[in-house]
């Protein structure tokens, strides 16, 4: 069976293809073209990028930066059923800890119900916050995840330039 060479998905039947890439559907190709026109970016233009995010308002609050990539970790758990996850945002340091305060407040309210994954990934994910709230942004300059999401970024606006071109091309 095939894997989605964006999300890593087992594709059983059909799917899409972007020459020697399969993808299990239309969204994952689209995500997929992303990355890869992504990789044909030049590092100075992420760098660049990446410092001005980083040195911008924030993005939820629109307070001043630093900002980085926060993540905030939940889990909740009822009898045998658990789900824990991490969420990722581009954000200030006073949003982050917020997200943290609430990934951590709700972990410990709701982590516990579940045997026994809820026992087990509530300390976890309870951890995984209190060290972000010492993380927080790095002062010095945008990190490894923020310089990725600036690549992301030109590559989706390069990808929707191109298509607003050819569609200005076929109406003339």
């Amino acid at each position: 069976m095939a894997k989605c060479s964006y999300c890593s998905g087992t594709i059983v039947f059909g799917g899409e293809r972007e020459g020697e890439l399969r993808f299990c559907n239309k969204n994952c190709l689209e995500n997929g073209r992303v990355i890869i026109a992504a990789e044909q970016v030049p590092l100075d233009l992420v760098e660049d990028w990446a410092a001005k995010i980083h040195q911008g308002n924030c993005p939820k609050c629109n307070g001043s930066g630093p900002v980085d990539v926060q993540t905030s970790y939940t889990v909740w758990s009822f009898f045998i059923l658990s789900s824990w996850n991490s969420k990722a945002e581009v954000c200030c340091n006073t949003c982050g800890y917020k997200k943290k305060t609430w990934g951590l407040i709700s972990s410990m309210v709701l982590g516990w119900w579940g045997f026994p994954w809820g026992i087990i990934m509530t300390p976890i994910q309870v951890i995984r916050n209190i060290i972000g709230f010492f993380k927080g942004a790095n002062q010095e300059g945008a990190s490894d995840q923020l310089k990725q999401i600036a690549k992301l970024q030109i590559a989706q606006q390069a990808l929707e330039q191109n298509s607003v071109d050819e569609q200005s091309i076929v109406e003339n």
